[in-house]
């Protein structure tokens, strides 16, 4: 298992300290499965102590949740699992549901990591989902921004990471294709049918036009000098005082 690009990231992100008790969102999909083996494996060389456990969100999306499989995963590395079900169809009943499926998701897992005793969480979002949460806020919003590679939840006092972001996506694919992982089918009826499978599409298609369009937006997310951007949007209020004084100079 190649770690270099976790390594920089863990290093460069200040993401670990000694006594850390870091709890990962396992969904048991390949991205999830490599985060909990690569930790699992800088748990063993890293210059200093810190523990780790795994946490599974049973959404309610089909009967029979098997934990087992979940469970076996996480005990080859001995890494400890945890689970509870929630009833996201039940609890999601407005038109957006990628969005508050993923809200209740966190809540649990927070909430579950507080009260276990540890102090971060780790998620398994890597490079290319950076990317399409920059796009989808840039083109849904028109706000440039996306998730930090480490995140402060004030109010519940988790320190959020994701250790994965230097890997891109056909890395993560191939890395578990190698380790003979097999990663445990997503059960969202909507997988595979949400904006950020077409922004995926979309961005491979203008990548195979612009073979540098990633390395790009990977660069426009981070803090530069020299930007040269339009000065923040007055509120109404603001630029009504601003009428005003204009015509009031010229009187």
């Amino acid at each position: 298992m190649d770690l270099g690009k976790i390594w920089r990231a863990v290093i460069e992100f200040d993401m670990l300290k000694a006594g850390d008790r870091v709890l990962i969102g396992f969904s048991g999909g390949k991205d999830s499965m490599l985060l909990t083996a690569a930790l699992a494996e800088l748990q063993r060389h890293a210059p200093f102590r810190f523990e780790l456990g795994a946490f599974t969100v049973d959404t309610g999306f089909v009967p029979g949740f098997d934990g087992e499989k979940y469970q076996s995963f996480c005990r080859r590395f001995s890494v400890p699992w945890y689970s509870e079900r929630i009833n996201v169809p039940e609890l999601v009943k407005d038109n957006s549901p990628c969005y508050s499926c993923a809200y209740f998701r966190r809540a649990v897992l927070n909430r579950n990591a507080r009260e276990r005793g540890f102090n971060k969480v780790a998620l398994a979002h890597h490079g290319d989902d950076a990317v399409e949460t920059f796009v989808i806020n840039l083109f849904t919003s028109g706000q440039q921004r996306t998730f930090c590679p480490v995140t402060e939840l004030s109010r519940s006092g988790i320190t959020v990471i994701r250790p994965l972001v230097y890997y891109r996506e056909a890395e993560i694919e191939k890395e578990v294709a190698e380790l003979g992982f097999e990663p445990i089918k997503n059960p969202c009826p909507y997988d595979g049918n949400t904006v950020r499978q077409r922004v995926k599409e979309d961005l491979a298609e203008w990548n195979s036009r612009y073979p540098e369009l990633y390395a790009h937006l990977a660069a426009a997310m981070r803090q530069q000098q020299g930007m040269e951007l339009w000065p923040q949007k007055l509120t109404k209020e603001e630029l009504v005082d601003k009428f005003h004084a204009f015509w009031k100079d010229r009187q």
